[in-house]
């Protein structure tokens, strides 16, 4: 009997492609996330995936987009609860950690820039620009929070950094595995510190 194929709209159809796209980089990197795996895993055609993305790298770079989306939404939601005293700063740490290294956005991007798409990077530094002058507007006079900017270009270089490199310079260097995060989650936890401390009106 053959196989009824759901019609999905151009919309679920591209967003299928993507997550297929995400679960071939986790299991086995971003080598794997070609037109054609990507197109057998959801039963779509090549031409299929070529109208949406044009080339392997257009599907690529759209993996970077979506998947810088879905982290800094994860991260945003995250940084609200902690200035509001209910979320960790640890749990923002471990969310770029994560989504560095287990789920393969580290390598994602460094596989583009080898391969000679620099391009790649832009999604992940446009979203996460984006995310932290939503959390840190300009406020008068006052400008851009600078500390906020501080931290998270250290949480971003140092969860790329060890998604690389971090497991091989941690044991030769003899540190603990948490090391890196530790020092993150410092930053993280400064910046949130400085925040309060600029938002209670002084005396």
């Amino acid at each position: 009997m053959a196989t009824i194929r759901r019609r999905l709209t151009p919309e679920a159809s591209r967003l299928a492609a993507l997550e297929a796209a995400r679960a071939l980089l986790i299991e086995a990197g971003p080598q794997a996330v070609t037109l054609k795996a990507v197109s057998a895993r959801i039963g779509r055609t090549h031409a299929n995936l070529l109208h949406h993305f044009g080339s392997a790298a257009g599907l690529q770079k759209a993996l970077a987009e979506h998947l810088a989306a879905t982290v800094c939404e994860s991260i945003a939601e995250t940084v609200r609860g902690a200035q509001a005293g209910i979320a960790q700063p640890r749990e923002i740490v471990d969310l770029a950690f994560d989504a560095l290294d287990k789920e393969g956005g580290g390598a994602l991007v460094a596989w583009m820039l080898a391969t000679g798409h620099e391009d790649a990077i832009e999604p992940f530094v446009e979203t996460i620009h984006q995310m932290v002058d939503e959390l840190h507007p300009e406020e008068g006079d006052h400008g851009v929070d600078v500390e906020a900017h501080r931290a998270t270009l250290a949480v971003v270089l140092m969860s790329l950094g060890n998604s690389l490199i971090g497991d091989a310079l941690t044991k030769s260097l003899r540190l603990p595995d948490s090391t890196a995060r530790d020092m993150a989650e410092r930053f993280v936890s400064d910046s949130i510190v400085q925040d309060v401390a600029q938002a209670v009106p002084t005396a």
